[in-house]
């Protein structure tokens, strides 16, 4: 990659207000580069070409907007190795799982080239006589797209292969970050033939670029993956523009685990949901529910392999855990630590890891005893940290499951097929797993949740229609 990332507006790689480093988490003496600074001007430049765009794109062939996705799918397989390699550099995520990221965001393209082909409406016969009734979808026109870190080729993915499929124009607004690999993507998109203006990129601080692209008159949607205060502050921002608005914010998702569990899988979901990729997904199990008759067992089982996991720089063969993706987010977590303890609970791991790179690097850890009235219980944490709260029965564990100001993910670990039934019934939350981590969801299915975590239609799969266009009832008069 080049030393400076730069932005690209109607198809054209320009230089920002300044530049900000891009540094590793693994090792903050590996400066990966630098990447230009957006400002406001630079997003009202970018609307201006996405608008002048988006009508000419809303206009080609779904064939013209299919081709264009594979060839961006094609090209993401083709350069795999360097995107993982840089996801992992500067996000922090072990080189396996980038990789298992970077084919993703592949799958993602692919589906939504067919999805492009795949656009339906309705013809309806109407209530008046020689009236016919067509219902029809439509592309916004400019949209812009908001990402996070801790998923930084994936959601992106996610939200920009439906945004272009359905014909509309996208500005992408990076976490900051993970400038290189989003500016990897970006390059493939502009290479892979994207019209000048259909695809526009911006790195840059959120409080500023957000706020322009809110403020912008062009820009028809905003869709959000972040942060809870991040996300109602948009949602409020958007209601006063009346910009149509989709967010995916933040979860303290519980697994419950009851008694007639098999044990080896529940500590399998449970490792898994709770610290894998550094417990950085808002998908993670962090509120692990578990009955009396097999609480024991599973946190001695679930601590010996915990503890077992190594923590290690990303790119280095056998680290099973990187580093948590910032300094400010380890200080975070570890101020959860230490309120855990002050709470009550018995802490288990948590500490700061030293290490040769002076990288970010935290134990896993478990908060044992926790109740779910505890802050330490109830608040995100954003990293590889799980209370455990002991329960009776099956009745407690399904009321404290729901007792929480998110509904993303849920998950159950039991053999009693009554009990699964029950709860994927009862569950408040967007999406349920039985005897799986509550982490980790296909790429073909609807994505999304309830409560504080998620407002809007849901991302990803055909259901993706419902955000990136507008429907239009058309009345025809016959004779």
């Amino acid at each position: 990659m080049t030393d400076i990332c730069q932005n690209l507006i109607a198809g054209v790689w320009r230089e920002g207000v300044g530049t900000v480093e891009n540094r590793s988490p693994s090792d903050p003496a590996d400066l990966i580069g630098r990447h230009a600074r957006a400002n406001a001007q630079d997003m009202a430049e970018a609307a201006a070409a996405a608008a002048e765009a988006a009508g000419g794109w809303a206009e080609t062939s779904p064939q013209v907007r299919a081709d264009l996705l594979d060839r961006i799918a094609a090209a993401i397989t083709g350069q795999e190795g360097d995107l993982a390699r840089m996801l992992a550099r500067e996000q922090g995520k072990v080189l396996p799982n980038a990789l298992a990221e970077v084919r993703r965001a592949a799958h993602i393209f692919r589906f939504f080239a067919g999805e492009a082909l795949r656009l339906r409406g309705e013809a309806l016969a109407s209530v008046r006589a020689g009236v016919d009734v067509e219902i029809t979808r439509e592309p916004l026109g400019v949209v812009g797209l908001i990402t996070p870190w801790n998923f930084p080729i994936a959601i992106p993915a996610w939200k920009i292969a439906p945004a272009l499929a359905y014909g509309n124009a996208v500005i992408l607004k990076p976490a900051e970050l993970t400038p290189g690999t989003a500016w990897m993507l970006a390059r493939i998109i502009h290479e892979a033939g994207c019209p000048a203006g259909v695809f526009n990129l911006l790195v840059g601080p959120g409080r500023v670029l957000g706020q322009a692209m809110v403020d912008h008159r062009r820009i028809a949607a905003i869709s959000f993956t972040g942060s809870v205060p991040v996300g109602r502050g948009l949602a409020r921002a958007c209601a006063e523009t009346m910009t149509k608005v989709q967010l995916e914010m933040g979860g303290r998702n519980p697994m419950i685990v009851l008694h007639d569990a098999d044990l080896p899988v529940a500590v399998a979901a449970c490792l898994d949901g709770a610290f894998f990729q550094t417990g950085q997904r808002c998908t993670a199990s962090s509120r692990l529910i578990v009955q009396d008759g097999i609480h024991d067992r599973f946190v001695a089982e679930l601590t010996r392999q915990m503890q077992a996991l190594r923590v290690g720089p990303a790119l280095e063969e056998g680290s099973q855990i990187g580093p948590v993706a910032s300094e400010g987010q380890l200080r975070g977590n570890l101020d959860y630590v230490a309120l855990a303890r002050a709470e009550g609970c018995t802490v288990i791991g948590g500490d700061r890891l030293d290490s040769a790179t002076g990288g970010y690097f935290q134990a896993p850890a478990l908060f044992v005893g926790a109740g779910n009235d505890m802050r330490s219980a109830r608040e995100e944490i954003f990293g590889p940290c799980a209370s455990v709260i002991r329960v009776a029965d099956y009745d407690e564990a399904l009321a404290v499951a729901n007792d929480t100001a998110f509904g993303l993910s849920s998950g159950i670990c039991t053999t009693s097929l009554r009990h699964a039934r029950d709860f994927r019934r009862r569950s408040a939350a967007g999406m349920v797993m039985v005897n799986l981590p509550t982490a980790g969801v296909d790429y073909h299915v609807p994505f999304g949740g309830r409560k504080g975590s998620s407002m809007g239609s849901r991302e990803q799969g055909s259901m993706a229609a419902e955000f990136y266009t507008s429907v239009k009832t058309a009345y025809v008069f016959a004779g």
